[in-house]
């Protein structure tokens, strides 16, 4: 890996038309594809601006380089601190040789960041899996081939193994399988059942925010349904929506569920503030009323067709019991 720190790229003719990808990891030798693919989508390259007195985030691997652009490249320093093994009881689905399949609790991190040094999904999986984990995600990342946020419940599948890491990445990467969500939202969508088809990119003012985008981004399209209203039919309080990812973009269900005007319940980043006429139970609620319902795929070992469903979790369930009585 080259150094830690920032470093200057200017391509000339013979770059032109190229991947950036595979431009910058030409220009970077020491740097893997791969690896300047995952700096670029974690927003660590930028274009120099006219006179260098600006700087523009690129986001797009795929983006052409032309003659005479200048990138810098920020490598950040390597992580030391490895990620110990701990105990926790988790509620697995199915488990062999190949992979794992659990339902993710509320409240649990995926893998370590900072504010989030352990109790990690991945502390978990050291724990329970051992040297048998497979390790293509990184040190920090083991195993892990998708991610759920933080309050987010549901189905998660993890590899034990390099082979079929890859395999589910590829899976992951062309949509070639089926992820279904159940989200409560505030209000309720005007059609029973629908499309969105958008752009998502980072915020322009709030860089911790996704945002449906005029232009650039990535596309991002969800189909959803209308399961059930609560409250008056023309004018509910909440509705009960399920939503299938045609594409996975960060904060994808939640970003398109608020770009339609129905911002999942609970929801600290895209959500707002309702009217106070609204139940108690909806105004406290403490996360995100957001499911990860159903996983469906085919073994990369096995090609069998796995199907894999779970209920709201409790929580998420008395909320909406709660809602039944609302008029």
């Amino acid at each position: 890996m080259s150094e830690a720190g920032r470093h200057f790229v200017t391509f000339d003719e013979s770059a032109s038309g190229e991947r950036l990808d595979r431009a910058l990891a030409a220009a970077l030798p020491s740097l893997t594809r791969s690896r300047v693919k995952a700096l670029i989508e974690s927003r660590r390259v930028t274009l120099a601006g006219p006179l260098n007195e600006t700087e523009i985030t690129i986001e797009e691997p795929s983006r052409k380089v032309k003659t005479g652009d200048r990138y810098v490249v920020d490598i950040p320093e390597p992580e030391s601190a490895v990620p110990l093994p701990q105990v926790l009881a988790l509620d697995i689905l199915h488990e062999d040789s190949d992979l794992l399949v659990l339902n993710k609790p509320a409240g649990m991190v995926v893998h370590p960041a900072p504010g989030n040094p352990d109790h990690t999904l991945v502390n978990f999986l050291l724990a329970h899996c051992g040297d048998s984990l497979s390790g293509i995600g990184g040190v920090r990342r083991p195993g892990i081939v998708h991610r759920l946020d933080k309050d987010t419940s549901g189905v998660m599948v993890v590899a034990k193994n390099d082979a079929t890491h890859q395999a589910l990445s590829k899976l992951f990467a062309e949509h070639d399988l089926t992820r279904m969500y159940k989200a409560l939202v505030w209000g309720g969508p005007k059609d029973k059942a629908g499309v969105i088809d958008t752009s998502i990119g980072r915020h322009p003012v709030d860089r911790k925010r996704m945002a449906v985008r005029a232009s650039g981004g990535r596309r991002a399209v969800t189909e959803y349904w209308l399961e059930e209203r609560f409250g008056s039919p023309l004018t509910p309080v909440a509705s009960l929506v399920r939503a299938k990812l045609g594409t996975g973009r960060t904060h994808q269900v939640r970003v398109h569920l608020a770009h339609i005007g129905c911002p999942v319940v609970g929801d600290p980043l895209y959500g707002r503030k309702r009217n106070t006429v609204a139940p108690e139970a909806l105004k406290s609620f403490k996360r995100q009323a957001l499911h990860a319902a159903v996983l469906e795929f085919r073994h990369p070992g096995t090609g069998r067709e796995m199907t894999f469903a779970t209920e709201l979790p409790q929580d998420f369930k008395m909320l909406v019991g709660s809602l039944n009585t609302v008029k």
